[in-house]
């Protein structure tokens, strides 16, 4: 896991100059860098550097990867296609904004999803892959022992990932993917809801994902899946509540 634990956080920018400036001169990236670039991109929109419904600065962004808008806007596809961004046509892009009712929906939906995962990987999953979530797991509580965010969320979702690729069903695989992605932004901002210690529960949530899981206790597993996305999803509203208006331009 050390390529989680050294991956480099992005700095926030401003968003001035957005829109229309000039293509900075740098030699495109080599194609090993292309998955760099996006990923770190979308680690900067999910954890918060930019309000919901903010444009994309594109311009400060290509000065801060070192490249030049072709590899940028590549990457801005992917992240439309997974839910994080809007793309406008001719106005570059902005991020992609939920309403409570959204983000209620999709969670109650995600949790459906990974419930039946859960139920589905414990009638499939190898030992090897269990040993997997367990090394997984061990790691993930080091982050949160060191209240590192960033690596915690990114083993966090490796975790769940894994799960769902252990109930060898390919069409709630894809299905799962496609909703992943747009609440990734809310699941990462639950985390850190004030009212309640989110990520400790969260922690302890997924201690008994892992005691089910060695056991291979489909219904059991099942129900703390559901559960545990319920409670992310009141965590994530209180988060939104709680939060200031935000000053980005629209």
């Amino acid at each position: 896991m050390s390529d989680i634990a050294s991956q480099n956080h992005p700095t926030p920018w401003s968003e001035a100059g957005a829109v229309g400036a000039q293509d900075p001169e740098r030699p495109e990236p080599p194609a090993s860098l292309h998955r760099e670039i996006l990923e770190r991109l979308r680690d900067h929109i999910v954890e918060g550097n930019l309000a919901d419904g903010a444009r994309i600065p594109e311009r400060q962004l290509c000065e801060m990867l070192g490249v030049s808008r072709t590899p940028l806007r590549e990457a801005l596809k992917v992240l439309a296609s997974e839910g994080l961004v809007d793309l406008l046509p001719n106005r570059g892009a902005r991020v992609r904004s939920l309403s409570a009712q959204d983000l209620a929906e999709l969670f109650d939906v995600m949790g459906g999803l990974e419930a039946l995962a859960g139920r589905l990987a414990c009638e499939n999953i190898t030992d090897e892959e269990i040993a997997e979530v367990e090394r997984l797991h061990h790691v993930m509580y080091g982050f949160y022992l060191h209240r590192d965010m960033h690596g915690y969320f990114n083993c966090n979702q490796l975790i769940h990932q894994t799960i769902v690729a252990a109930a060898r069903n390919s069409a709630l695989s894809a299905t799962y993917a496609s909703f992943a992605g747009r609440i990734r932004r809310a699941r990462y901002s639950a985390n850190l809801a004030r009212k309640r210690d989110r990520w400790g529960e969260a922690m302890r949530e997924h201690e008994a994902i892992l005691d089910a899981l060695r056991r291979r206790a489909g219904e059991e597993l099942s129900n703390v899946l559901f559960r545990h996305l319920r409670n992310k999803q009141m965590a994530a509203a209180d988060g939104a509540r709680d939060e200031p208006p935000s000053l980005s331009s629209p």
